[in-house]
């Protein structure tokens, strides 16, 4: 059977993760939404660091998010994050801080799907449910040679159907962690290592020349490009920074003053645009340095980051207008990948001065 021939695979490579040695739904919760659309590798330091310092649902419900997402920053996706949290507190007030041991319960939580709903039952409580996730779609797709689209409603339906069947009997547990690791490190979505493959000669793909072309999916990612203008206001041993909100990328963190344009404009626009006078007016600064075509990419969008860097002095208006906060204040802050990873290079620069 396909599921014991998986299962033996596994047994002999599995990777030692933490996640793994334990049964606690809360822990195997916090690792699955951290693996979402992020590599293991990447995981394993925030997920060790995270259950240290919110070792149980209740320390998690009652942190502030500020907090949540300080110990996030790095990871992205962060409504993720801010999911968990709510999810802490509804699990806190709803189920007595016992995390749901039934799939429907589970499913209900804040930022729960149908495959972490799965993952969960099966991984903490071995219930039969079969996973559904990019690397088992793809093995069942190659396997069983099947064209339709994975991201269609009906392929969707196809495809947890033929997940259940392929289960069978065995282990949820097992068979779960089994074919999602088989997808990981040997049925890989580019150069899968076919040729050393325990289902070689019984997978359609591989003996109909279709690897390449499996899975399939109806609908094309379609890139949006942004371009991020920060403005670095920097007044003595003080920078300014504004929160984001409103229903966007990094909503509730960090960053810099910003302006934002559809389309690359020059320093000379920048500084006669309408944002820039509404910002700055006629008062005193002095524009330091600028660090430009530096870009971030998300899932969906291409960020291109300019930052410009201004001082000021104390007297001007322009302190009035935003939050001005110390360097050493700074570390308790969540920021978005790029804001932190400039302000490292910039504090370098600076030491080495």
């Amino acid at each position: 059977m396909l599921s014991n021939q998986i299962i033996n695979w596994y047994n002999q490579h599995k990777r030692d993760l933490p996640w793994r040695q334990t049964k606690d739904a809360y822990l195997i919760w916090i690792s699955e939404i951290m693996l979402q659309q992020t590599k293991v590798a990447s995981v394993i330091e925030y997920y060790l660091r995270f259950i240290d310092r919110f070792p149980t649902i209740g320390d998690l419900a009652m942190a502030e998010e500020q907090e949540v997402l300080k110990m996030w920053q790095g990871l992205g996706y962060y409504s993720r994050a801010r999911n968990l949290h709510t999810a802490s507190k509804t699990i806190q007030s709803q189920h007595n801080g016992v995390f749901p041991v039934n799939y429907p319960d589970i499913l209900e939580l804040k930022g729960i799907g149908t495959y972490t709903a799965a993952a969960i039952s099966a991984f903490a409580f071995n219930l039969p449910y079969a996973v559904l996730d990019g690397n088992v779609f793809r093995i069942l797709s190659r396997y069983y040679g099947v064209k339709t689209p994975i991201d269609s409603s009906v392929g969707k339906k196809i495809f947890q159907k033929l997940a259940s069947e392929t289960m069978g009997k065995a282990s949820p547990e097992i068979y779960n962690q089994a074919i999602i690791e088989f997808g990981a490190l040997q049925c890989t979505p580019k150069s899968p290592k076919c040729d050393i493959c325990p289902l070689l000669k019984s997978c359609t793909a591989s003996q109909s020349g279709l690897v390449a072309l499996l899975p399939k999916k109806t609908k094309q990612i379609k890139l949006k490009n942004r371009y991020f203008y920060y403005l670095f206001l920097s007044c003595n041993d003080s920078l300014a920074i504004v929160k984001r909100e409103g229903n966007d990328i990094w909503r509730n963190l960090y960053q810099f003053p910003l302006i934002e344009k559809s389309e690359s404009i020059s320093m000379e626009e920048l500084l006669q645009s309408k944002e820039w006078i509404d910002c700055f007016g006629n008062s005193e600064l002095v524009i330091q340095s600028i660090y430009k075509n530096k870009v971030h990419k998300l899932t969906h969008q291409n960020i291109h980051i300019s930052f410009i860097h201004i001082t000021i002095s104390n007297d001007t208006g322009i302190k009035e207008k935003f939050k001005f906060i110390s360097w050493e204040e700074w570390e308790n802050y969540p920021v978005p990948k790029p804001i932190e990873s400039f302000i490292k290079l910039f504090l370098k620069k600076e030491s080495e001065s």
